[in-house]
C-alpha cells in the first residue's frame, strides 16, 4: 500500500507520496527503483498532479489511461469535471486495460478499482471506487498509511505554514508508522487560481 496525500493552504496546494512499493511480504524500495505514486499530467486547465493508492498495476495503467484521452477531455478542475473524465475512462480501461470491475455481488455499480487523489490550480479532489468525488477544503490521504498522515496534519495545521511543509508531515508520519510506506518522499506543489 502507501501513503497519499493532498493539502490546500496558503494560497498553493500540495501533493505528496512515500515511494515504497510492496508485494505481500517483499518490500521494494527506492533503493532498487525509482518508485513514484505520482505523476502528472498537462489539462486544458493546467497542470494536474495525480497520486493513486491500491494495487502496483494501478500506477502504470491509470497513467497510460490518462495520457491516452484526447487532451480536450482530460479536465480535472472541479468536482463534475473530475466525475466526467474517470466516467469516460472506465470504459477504457475495463476494455484496453482488462479491469476488473467487481467487487462484491451486491455493488451498485461497477468498481474502478482504486482510490485517487488530484492536486492542481483550482483544488485538491479525492475519487474513490464507484467514482465517488469530492472536493477538500484543507487536507486528505489515501493509502494504508492515510490515519497516521491524517493525524499529524490535524495536529500541525495551525503551526504549519505551507501546504508543502503539512503534505511532508503527513507523508512522514505514514512512513515513520505504516509497515507499507518509506521514504524518500516526493511533494508537488502548485498555486491555487483566484476566484
Amino acid at each position: 500500500m502507501t501513503t497519499v496525500v493532498v493539502v490546500k493552504k496558503a494560497g498553493h496546494v500540495a501533493i505528496a507520496a512515500d515511494t515504497l512499493i510492496t508485494f505481500g511480504d517483499t518490500r521494494l524500495s527506492h533503493r532498487f527503483e525509482p518508485n513514484s505514486k505520482l505523476f502528472k499530467l498537462d489539462t486544458p486547465a493546467g497542470v494536474s498532479y495525480v497520486g493513486v493508492a491500491g494495487t502496483v498495476a494501478h500506477f502504470p495503467v491509470l497513467r497510460k489511461a490518462m495520457t491516452a484521452l484526447p487532451k480536450d477531455q482530460l479536465k480535472l478542475g472541479s468536482k463534475d469535471e473530475v466525475f466526467d473524465t474517470f466516467t469516460r475512462l472506465h470504459p477504457l480501461l475495463k476494455e484496453t486495460f482488462f479491469l476488473q470491475t467487481k467487487e462484491d455481488d451486491n455493488d451498485p455499480y461497477e468498481s474502478s478499482q482504486f482510490s485517487v487523489l488530484i492536486a492542481n490550480a483550482t483544488g485538491i479532489y479525492g475519487l474513490y471506487s464507484y467514482r465517488e468525488v469530492f472536493e477538500f477544503n484543507e487536507f486528505w490521504g489515501i493509502g494504508s498509511g492515510r490515519a497516521f498522515a491524517l493525524g499529524a496534519m490535524h495536529a500541525t495545521w495551525g503551526s504549519a505554514k505551507t501546504a508543502r511543509e503539512l503534505a511532508a508531515i503527513g507523508v512522514h508520519a505514514g512512513c515513520e508508522f505504516d509497515k507499507n510506506s518509506a521514504g524518500p518522499i516526493e511533494v508537488f506543489t502548485v498555486k491555487l487560481k483566484t476566484k
